[in-house]
């Protein structure tokens, strides 16, 4: 994928950082771009954010930012947040090359403000009733790869079919 048309991972508030060097490395992987937005619980130069992230941090093109809501309202790219109270399944979504995926806090989700402001971009990933949450890392490797499955893994490197 060109940088043009890539896809684009965003952690609002994200508070570990084993996910987030696990979603470095998914991001690594499929070409994505990674915006991380402040404040961050832990440092992007703490050896247990590298470690999970192995070699990938320098591969991946990752942005942070401090103003989420700013940043939404200058883009003209579709995007969608990710929660387990939305009703929309992500595979009802046609991603295009140059989505944005956005994803909350581990401990906390998104703010009510963006459920609020943009209702309609909700979608979610069905887990068993009564369930905790799936782990943030496996949210975004599912819902990415979704998104690149529908783009015919563009841009993949290995012989698929």
């Amino acid at each position: 994928m060109s940088a043009k048309t890539q896809f684009t991972v965003i952690l609002f508030e994200p508070q570990i950082p084993q996910n987030a060097g696990n979603i470095v490395r998914t991001c690594k992987v499929t070409g994505a771009k990674l915006i991380l937005v402040k404040p961050l619980g832990f440092s992007t130069s703490s050896a247990a954010l590298k470690r999970a992230g192995l070699d990938y941090w320098d591969g991946v093109d990752v942005e942070i930012i401090s103003d989420l809501p700013l940043w939404l309202s200058q883009t003209d790219r579709p995007f969608y947040f990710f929660s387990s109270h939305a009703k929309t399944l992500y595979t009802q979504v046609e991603y295009s090359r140059d989505a944005i995926l956005i994803f909350g806090s581990e401990t906390r989700g998104l703010d009510s403000y963006f459920h609020q402001t943009w209702p309609d971009f909700f979608v979610t990933l069905p887990m068993m009733k009564d369930s905790r949450c799936l782990n943030l890392s496996n949210t975004v490797s599912i819902a990415l790869y979704e998104a690149w499955r529908q783009q015919g893994f563009e841009g993949h490197t290995h012989e698929i079919f």
